[in-house]
């Protein structure tokens, strides 16, 4: 899509404000959504995002496996930061039923399991949305490690307002406004998704390391398909 690319030469260096003050111009706030884990670092850009306008809506994907904790965090920052519209979506029950009844799909085929219980309901939850705001980061690496301010995703446009930022600015809006962390993040969970397939991050491992353990896979799948 030429529009991505003429907005990432724009905005690539640009502030997260700048981004996210820039995707409601171009679409209007009723055609932009921000996706959120309401992980380990999330609060950082949904902070930045509630100071630039907190009606913004937010899509939560919640996938039946998430840690009771981050469903907790995800009611404190709602509170915290004055979040007016967080859309929780879960996977479709005829899809679980039939693919996944025994609850075990994460073992014998893991992206099977995020593509129905993420995937799906992200396209689903789109599909009122003319583009979407994410909190991927370079220093993530990975697939990560080139990714663009403004990118296409099939007919919307994908902002990635903090693609630039390092660890140490992502910590310093948490000291700013002191932001409270993420419970698990004290336990040496530096990356925060399904129970099953997180692990703690050891010493010396990039942040998310932790995610999929001894796979080959490193993304759910959300940010590797395009969004119909």
């Amino acid at each position: 899509m030429k529009k991505a690319e003429a907005l990432d030469e724009v905005l690539r260096h640009a502030t997260p404000p700048e981004v996210i003050e820039s995707g409601l111009r171009i679409v209007g706030r009723e055609r932009l959504a921000l996706v959120s884990s309401f992980g380990t670092e999330s609060a950082a850009l949904l902070q930045v995002t509630a100071d630039v306008d907190p009606a913004i809506p937010v899509i939560f994907l919640d996938t039946g496996w998430l840690f009771e904790e981050t469903l907790a965090y995800r009611d404190t920052l709602i509170a915290r930061l004055g979040l007016r519209d967080v859309r929780s979506i879960r996977p479709l029950e005829d899809s679980l039923q039939r693919e996944d009844p025994n609850r075990e799909l994460w073992f014998s085929d893991p992206d099977a399991c995020c593509r129905i219980r993420k995937v799906e309901p992200l396209t689903r939850a789109l599909a009122p949305f003319d583009a979407w705001i994410n909190g991927r980061k370079r220093f993530q690496g990975g697939l990560r490690a080139t990714i663009s301010v403004v990118e296409a995703d099939g007919p919307r446009l994908k902002f990635n307002p903090f693609a630039n930022v390092t660890s140490a600015e992502i910590e310093a809006i948490y000291a700013r406004v002191k932001l409270p962390p993420h419970p698990l993040k004290a336990s040496g969970f530096l990356s925060v998704g399904c129970m099953p397939c997180t692990s703690r991050t050891q010493p010396g491992e990039d942040t998310r390391d932790g995610r999929w353990r001894s796979q080959a896979k490193t993304e759910c799948g959300i940010h590797t398909v395009k969004t119909a």
